[in-house]
């Protein structure tokens, strides 16, 4: 990845040479050029600010040392980079938005100061290429310097290759709009306070569901706001999705086929490209074919204000009585990101029967997000391909909580 950076205080970017960012710069994992914007004035003050038109306090930056700097970025190299220009005024900087951001080949920052950048300098570089204003947080700094360097941490570690355990990436904070469990290591008990026992007793289920659980209480006492109204606390550690205000939990009935069947191709879409195949069974399966799948699975959906906007379907496998399945785990794209997905699944997971002592779940080899999710619930790779061309299962083992009633569980051949 390349990333170009423009600023009157290069020397402010001098720790993007240290640790991690720095060592992947060295290794050839990431290109990273700070450019001075005085280099690019031409006046002997070498002056880029004048007052702004229509009065007002403070000084502008002025369109031309930027115009020129940002046409030498955009010349020095193939294509066009992403213009990004740290600003107030900006959509809010994310993680989901960092991991857009890695994705892409290159990026350039504008650092504004003062009062921000003439107008037009965005205005003119969006008619060449992606610019996006973005901004840190609802609080003003002297410049864009200090965002651009956290905006840059923030996307160069997900960069492969930029830390060395790729595993640590996935339970971090944000990662699916929840804040990172609580973290111990040695002694065990230290000034009389106890590591939790759950994480000394060596069941992966009980620990991922633990820190699970933990997620969710931190994310609910310190950033409620990440908590959308689509998923509570409570619909995600085992109350109920049925309890939350406003949404509506059921068995799904031959009805609600149809739209079950447009949120399905919405949902798979990303999926089917992500793969590189459309002709996967939620996209290319008939209305009839998929009502015909509420005889072999219990299939539930869930409705705010009418509108179905999730759904999770499970049933013991045809082929072992000891394996709950969880299939077609899909939740609106506009509601993505919030818990309710981690919800169904957990809310599934519920209605395994007693006999049932592994959970089962297949999903895409590409579809790295939903590995992601499976992985923070506790779920493992199984060696080898998947039950379907181009996919993977994951399985973990059952952990009983307190019971809910569970939807008729039947057997079928029909696939995930």
């Amino acid at each position: 990845m390349r990333i170009d950076i423009v600023s009157i205080f290069p020397d402010y970017l001098t720790p993007l040479d240290l640790s991690l960012i720095g060592k992947a710069r060295e290794d050839g994992l990431l290109d990273v050029r700070v450019h001075d914007l005085r280099d690019f004035a031409h006046d002997r003050h070498r002056s880029v600010d004048d007052t702004p038109y229509g009065g007002g306090a403070g000084m502008v930056m002025r369109p031309e040392p930027w115009g020129e700097a940002l046409d030498a970025v955009a010349g020095s190299g193939d294509g066009v980079p992403h213009l990004l220009v740290p600003g107030p005024g900006g959509v809010p900087f994310s993680q989901a938005m960092a991991r857009d951001l890695a994705e892409q080949p290159w990026l350039a920052f504008a650092c504004g100061r003062y009062e921000g950048i003439d107008e037009r300098v965005v205005e003119d570089s969006a008619t060449r290429g992606p610019v996006t204003v973005v901004s840190l947080g609802d609080y003003v700094l002297n410049g864009g310097e200090v965002a651009v360097l956290a905006m840059v941490e923030a996307v160069a570690r997900l960069v492969p290759g930029v830390i060395g355990n790729a595993a640590s990436l996935i339970e971090e904070s944000h990662e699916d709009g929840l804040l990172e469990y609580p973290v111990y290591t040695k002694p065990p008990v230290w000034r009389e306070r106890e590591v939790p026992p759950v994480l000394l007793s060596g069941n992966h289920a009980a620990i991922a569901s633990w820190r699970q659980q933990q997620r969710l209480s931190r994310t609910a006492y310190r950033r409620p706001d990440l908590l959308h109204a689509s998923a509570t606390l409570q619909a995600a550690v085992g109350e109920g999705l049925g309890d939350v205000a406003g949404l509506r939990l059921a068995v799904a009935t031959p009805a609600d086929a149809p739209e079950l069947l447009v949120l399905q191709r919405a949902c798979w879409v990303p999926e089917a490209r992500a793969n590189e195949s459309f002709d996967i069974p939620p996209m290319v399966e008939s209305l009839e074919e998929l009502r015909s799948s509420f005889d072999g699975w219990t299939t539930w959906v869930v409705r705010t204000a009418g509108r179905l906007v999730g759904s999770v379907r499970g049933r013991v496998s045809p082929a072992d009585p000891a394996v709950w399945e969880t299939g077609r785990l899909m939740v609106a794209p506009d509601l993505q990101g919030h818990g309710l997905g981690r919800a169904l699944l957990a809310h599934n997971e519920g209605c395994a029967p007693d006999g049932c002592t592994t959970l089962w779940i297949n999903t895409g080899s590409r579809s790295a997000g939903n590995i992601r999710m499976y992985r923070k619930a506790g779920y493992r790779l199984t060696p080898g391909p998947g039950r379907f061309p181009g996919t993977v299962d994951l399985t973990r083992l059952v952990v009983r909580r307190q019971s809910r009633t569970p939807g008729p569980a039947r057997n079928s051949s029909s696939s995930g």
